[in-house]
């Protein structure tokens, strides 16, 4: 028994203090390190060489690539991340508005539908039919996705 047995208050409270603050740096210096990778592919602005060069800095040299990355481009970097969250936000936005409102008016294959079965009941003629044809297949407004209907989105 000559080895001795260390205790958990044989360790200072000033040293654990110090462990503590250098485990929370790496994690946070990780994690800095994750976003400018994002921020690198995430820039529209910067070609395929730039990307790869910054990469290739902040791989091989990280901590001093990541220092440089944040000197040289740290405020532009708070730009495109709002930028990237606002799109996302009005994507979301759009998203929310179409699906609750739905499409009140008929799908190009129902009008169609409408259009032959007047047509073989002799309510409207043939020249009739294929104007009201032209006009529905030439409306602007997009087409539900495949096999979905109005009433089956909502």
């Amino acid at each position: 028994m000559d080895t001795p047995t260390y205790l958990a208050y044989d360790y200072p409270l000033l040293s654990m203090f110090w462990t503590m603050l250098w485990i929370f740096l790496w994690i946070l210096w990780f994690i800095l390190l994750f976003r400018i990778i994002a921020d690198i592919f995430r820039d529209d602005s910067m070609n395929g060489w730039g990307k790869g060069g910054w990469l290739a800095f902040v791989i091989l040299l990280p901590f001093l690539g990541v220092l440089v990355y944040v000197i040289a481009r740290g405020k532009s970097m708070g730009g495109r991340e709002i930028a990237h969250a606002r799109e996302k936000q009005q994507a979301f936005d759009a998203y929310v508005r179409e699906t609750a409102a739905g499409d009140s008016r008929p799908s190009r294959a129902e009008e169609l539908g409408r259009l032959a079965e007047l047509r073989a009941k002799g309510d409207i003629s043939e020249e009739e039919f294929l104007r009201a044809k032209n006009l529905v297949l030439n409306d602007d407004r997009p087409s539900p996705p495949a096999g979905t209907t109005p009433t089956a989105r909502q």
